[in-house]
């Protein structure tokens, strides 16, 4: 039996991960004993690993599919396919400073420190992200051109410049200002951690979420892509049910056509007579922000109002795209 061997993430987006997978199609079995949980689908093989590792390993082919943040993808280049933004673990990826310094943003910082011939030091768990917008930066090119930030961690240093020097963070990398380091190049949901640490944002790098991703080699594989359809499928049921509601509503005749007009429908509604005469049962799925804008009119013309959260939205026609088929 060839099986799809599947890494999921410890740490911030390991719960609501296996969360997903619950409300997708099955139960996870030995959660919190062991880094390899069973699904009841017997054709999956799962492991937990650290996040940052995923991208690397589901590029090299030890892991068919994963779940892992969009910003470690970036970190680690991983060639990979990106199925679906999963829509959790949203967090945006910054550069903070000490809050007394008076720079405004990151532009301000490494002309400071260039003008006055200091080392500005930065500390991140996203050496590669964090280099890579330095030397991106005008300022940096105008004092040092093209020459590489030096890059350090325990085992290693690459990088020429040492007046721009990237320590890595083995976390709680907010602590290490402003004893250790200048800046920190970290990721924040709130920001209320930066300013609990006398911190300030200035700079926000990108956006990140959890994303569901496949090794290219596995999605050419004629079987492994089956099952691995499959999954996306089932997966993108849970994402877009999430953002949808399932109405149902019952109105008379003369108020039909007024109520079809003012349903934003996912495809059509599905309309029925009731065992009344002259009454009509519509039921349809719309998306959540639209719920609200729509129950004034349905509190003017309709009656018996049914409102569920679908449990899982199947875009069946969308996969062959996602999948590259």
């Amino acid at each position: 039996m060839v099986k799809v061997k599947f890494a999921i993430p410890k740490g911030s987006i390991e719960d609501p991960t296996f969360k997903i997978l619950e409300e997708a199609w099955q139960p996870v079995r030995g959660r919190g004993r062991t880094y390899r949980v069973k699904l009841s689908d017997p054709e999956i093989e799962v492991k937990i690993l650290r996040p940052q590792e995923i991208p690397t390993y589901v590029q090299e082919g030890f892991y068919d599919i994963g779940i892992t943040g969009k910003d470690w993808i970036v970190e680690a280049s991983a060639d990979v396919k990106i199925l679906l933004d999963l829509e959790y673990g949203q967090v945006n990826q910054v550069i903070a400073i000490p809050e007394n310094f008076e720079y405004n943003n990151v532009t301000e910082l490494i002309e400071g420190f260039a003008k006055q011939k200091r080392t500005l030091r930065i500390s991140s768990e996203y050496l590669t992200t964090t280099s890579a917008l330095i030397r991106s930066n005008k300022s940096y090119q105008k004092y040092y051109g093209d020459v590489r930030p030096m890059i350090i961690t325990p085992w290693m240093r690459i990088g020429e410049n040492r007046m721009v020097e990237i320590f890595l963070s083995f976390g709680a990398t907010e602590a290490k200002p402003p004893e250790d380091v200048d800046a920190i190049c970290d990721i924040t949901e709130t920001g209320t951690t930066l300013v609990q640490n006398n911190l300030k944002l200035i700079e926000t790098i990108a956006h990140s979420s959890a994303q569901l991703i496949a090794n290219k080699n596995s999605l050419e594989d004629k079987i492994k892509s089956e099952k691995i359809a499959d999954i996306l499928a089932l997966v993108k049921g849970v994402v877009e049910a999430r953002k949808k509601l399932h109405i149902f509503v019952n109105v008379k005749e003369e108020n039909l056509q007024k109520l079809l007009k003012s349903l934003p429908a996912l495809k059509r509604p599905t309309i029925s007579k009731l065992s009344e005469e002259g009454w009509y049962g519509v039921n349809t799925v719309i998306d959540k922000n639209e719920f609200i804008k729509i129950v004034p009119k349905l509190r003017e013309i309709a009656q018996g109002l049914v409102v569920l959260q679908p449990k899982q939205i199947l875009p069946l026609e969308e996969l062959k795209q996602v999948m590259g088929q």
